[in-house]
């Protein structure tokens, strides 16, 4: 059961004497409590629920016990014009159950109307309070400043991990094994972020075409762990950030709210569709039969409705208070914020989140876009929200491409990209990436200039084409040693520019590892061996130079203080807060910036109780060796180097000869022996 503001409590709720069951409809004429046996199959009893003044649809069934299966039907005009698109054939998924009894598969007459599937359809599991206490979210919230972010895929990361039972792996309980979170101490991230692991349903065109949806972003019920991720429910996914947190880690879970399994008016009735089809979705203006495409699913739920807006809060809650979450990545978040008249960041549900005395205590991180009109939204959530930023993404790529002219966009995000984040005085809310789950691996962004994803059986059109990648002349997996030995340094210096950049710096599964998707950067369809870590071949070396990365970051404030590099020192006396240089000199008119190979140096000094923090990182993307002079050492110390993508020789004073195409980090050490 769930408290949803201003409609009273929604779903199950068990109490001594039985369960009262309530759901929200305002277009329904009736609706049907259906009660099924313990295999979830034979239907056993019926039972009309009651509408009251609230548009509250109510039963109470005496007797009746915590673990009963059950689903809804409700009846009504078929008037898609109107926003009714009842049919009482379909036996719907309670929007505010906790558990199911089975994952969400369409059958062969899902799609048609009048064809009556209940039997194999997913039946909700009615389950009893938590015990006292067990409700407080796990509160191991961790600075924007100070995280180090690693996004995963439960199934992709645990598929073949090494010493976790098989029966638990692609599970919540897997992230609790000793392997999984060996592995995270091992690389010293602070937050896991975990992709969508809500009740899912595969869209019907990849179930005709025999593929399935590998990432969760197809959900079917928002408020419910899906039972292929979490087979014992909330209790489940609960024990796993416990040990989470045990190890001193965050859990950040990635959440669509924006769009569900029923797509366009041809997809299936599973939940929402058939409860008030036009109080959940968004209808097409002149075109009501219609549905709203920004999110470019098929639909858009209307979360400015205030009891839309009520059960997104109750299942964000219910993940924070039953499953221990501590905050939310939210997909095409601009959804979230959608009028009439566009993106608002003051909207119904924005505004409730931040009301909310739970919820705005939590981690909340905007994936800043969604397909329709003025969609593109970075910078403009609220202050206290991280932001997935693009800009960063790119610029960086294109630095470490080589593409003239990009040095000045690379020492924007190195800075802590003033330019999108100002309004808000803090870079930390810039989520800094490389790569992620959507688009290329980092090892395949050095491997292909051409995306490969005839695999998703769209014909390669699926996917961006604006990749911003390079392959070394050699499209794909190469054998020679040169090649990929050009590739792994690219690799090294794409990661150590994320992790001295101000902000919040997010790593995606299995980049640390060399993980490859063989070129597709669109994987969503490949819930196999594409979308796991290949743990028998992955690069340790690799992961130990994450570590190091993460390692330096972390023990330098300089490199992630929550404050914007000007330029200017912190105090008289002091070095500026960050110096700009090429080769010899410090970088400071228009041609200087724009002339000459991608080729940058960025000294940052930051005074702390401990004296004064120093480091300098060298950016070399072209494609000769250069000669450095690293600016002048505090008194009675020395520059030393720290980490580099390649082997290179440490600094003679302040000289130093970087490689092609590499990057080092220098910091300033006592110069005493």
């Amino acid at each position: 059961m769930t408290d949803a503001k201003g409609l009273g409590a929604l779903g199950p709720r068990v109490d001594p004497e039985g369960v009262e069951f309530s759901v929200y409809s305002s277009r329904a004429e009736t609706v049907t409590l259906c009660l099924f046996d313990g295999t979830g199959e034979r239907e056993t009893r019926r039972v009309a629920m009651a509408r009251g003044d609230d548009d509250v649809f109510r039963v109470r069934v005496d007797g009746l016990k915590a673990g009963a299966r059950y689903g809804l039907r409700a009846d009504g005009e078929f008037d898609p014009a109107r926003g009714r698109r009842f049919d009482v054939a379909k036996l719907l998924a309670d929007p505010f159950a906790t558990r199911f009894d089975r994952p969400f598969a369409l059958s062969p007459g899902a799609l048609e109307r009048g064809f009556d599937d209940g039997a194999s359809r997913p039946k909700a599991i009615v389950e009893e309070a938590p015990p006292a206490g067990a409700s407080e979210p796990g509160r191991a919230r961790v600075r924007f400043c100070d995280s180090a972010i690693y996004e995963l895929n439960l199934h992709g990361f645990s598929a073949t991990l090494p010493g976790v039972d098989p029966a638990l792996r692609g599970r919540f309980a897997a992230l609790a094994s000793a392997p999984a979170l060996g592995h995270f101490r091992r690389l010293g991230i602070t937050t896991v972020e975990i992709m969508p692991a809500a009740v899912v349903c595969d869209e019907p065109r990849l179930t005709a075409m025999g593929l399935a949806n590998a990432w969760g972003y197809n959900p079917a019920v928002f408020g419910a762990p899906d039972p292929r991720m979490a087979p014992g429910g909330f209790a489940e996914v609960r024990a796993a950030t416990d040990a989470l947190h045990a190890a001193g880690l965050e859990v950040v879970l990635d959440v669509v709210l924006n769009h569900t399994a029923e797509s366009d008016e041809f997809g299936p009735t599973l939940s929402l569709r058939g409860l008030d089809d036009g109080t959940y979705y968004r209808m097409r203006e002149g075109d009501p039969a219609r549905y709203v495409d920004d999110c470019g699913t098929g639909n858009c739920v209307a979360l400015g409705r205030p009891p839309v807006t009520a059960m997104a809060l109750a299942c964000l809650r219910r993940w924070m208070a039953l499953g221990g979450i501590d905050g939310f990545r939210f997909d095409l978040a601009t959804a979230l914020g959608r009028r009439d008249d566009g993106f608002d960041p003051a909207a119904p549900l924005i505004e409730a989140i931040r009301a909310d005395p739970v919820l705005s205590r939590g981690t909340l991180i905007a994936e800043p876009w969604d397909v329709g009109p003025g969609g593109y939204a970075l910078g403009r959530f609220p202050r206290e929200w991280g932001e997935w930023n693009d800009r960063y993404r790119d610029d960086a790529r294109r630095f470490w491409r080589g593409d003239a002219g990009s040095k000045g966009a690379l020492a924007t995000r190195l800075a802590g990209s003033s330019d999108v984040f100002a309004a808000k005085g803090s870079p930390s809310r810039s989520v800094n990436f490389v790569a992620a789950h959507d688009g290329f691996t980092l090892a395949d962004l050095v491997s292909y200039a051409r995306k490969s994803n005839e695999a998703n059986g769209e014909g390669n059109r699926d996917g961006t084409d604006d990749n911003n990648s390079w392959n070394h002349g050699v499209e794909g997996p190469s054998d020679d040693p040169k090649v990929r030995a050009e590739r792994e340094a690219d690799v090294r210096s794409l990661l150590l520019t994320l992790f001295c950049s101000r902000g919040a710096p997010m790593l995606g599964m299995g980049d640390e590892l060399g993980r490859t998707q063989g070129g597709n950067n669109n994987a969503y369809a490949q819930p196999g061996p594409v979308s796991w870590i290949d743990w028998t071949n992955a690069d340790m070396d690799l992961a130990d130079f994450v570590a190091r990365a993460i390692r330096l970051r972390r023990d330098h404030p300089c490199l992630r203080d929550d404050a914007f590099l000007t330029g200017a020192p912190a105090a008289p006396g002091l070095p500026p807060d960050v110096e700009w240089r090429g080769a010899k000199a410090m970088l400071e008119g228009a041609g200087d910036w724009q002339g000459g190979p991608p080729f940058l140096v960025a000294a940052f000094a930051l005074p702390t109780p401990h004296g004064l923090d120093r480091v300098a990182i060298v950016l070399n993307a072209g494609e000769a060796a250069v000669a450095v002079e690293l600016p002048a050492p505090s008194p009675g110390r020395a520059w030393s180097l720290a980490l580099a993508s390649r082997d290179a020789p440490d600094c003679r004073g302040v000289t130093f000869v970087s490689p092609a195409r590499s990057a080092a980090v220098f910091v300033e050490r006592d110069a005493r022996p």
